[in-house]
């Protein structure tokens, strides 16, 4: 039996909407709009965004959340250890966490990955100039 923070969390799905009128940048909460793209589920959409912001927040004052501090995590976010981990999974392989050296960050390779995707699409399917996007 698989133990869910032990899992695989290289990868992950994510809403893509075609609609100019479902954009994030549209929102009126473009975090909790990403969550939604990320979580099917609004109330794990919402504790996503709570530890999103959580991991920031810890960051920006130079104490970092530590990986050792899950049972703090479960009481502060009310979860069970099994969904904080895979909450927890699906930020990471989304690429928006990272956990290096047992401190969890916030990460910008979902940027880079939505970059790459759509510099390759802009070029390389509708051949138009990079310069141009």
């Amino acid at each position: 039996m698989s133990i869910v923070k032990n899992a695989p969390r290289t990868s992950t799905t994510i809403v893509i909407r075609s609609d100019a009128n479902a954009r994030i940048t549209h929102s009126r909460d473009p975090y909790y709009n990403l969550m939604r793209r990320l979580f099917q589920e609004e109330e794990t959409a919402v504790r996503g965004q709570k530890f999103l912001i959580m991991v920031e927040e810890r960051q920006k004052s130079g104490n970092p959340i530590k990986t050792n501090e899950w049972q703090k995590l479960l009481e502060e976010l009310d979860i069970g250890r099994a969904s904080f981990y895979s909450m927890r999974n699906k930020l990471l392989g989304a690429g928006l966490i990272s956990n290096r050296n047992g401190e969890y960050r916030l990460s910008g390779q979902f940027s880079k990955d939505l970059i790459d995707m759509a510099r390759w699409w802009w070029t390389a399917v509708l051949d138009e100039g990079p310069e141009s996007l």
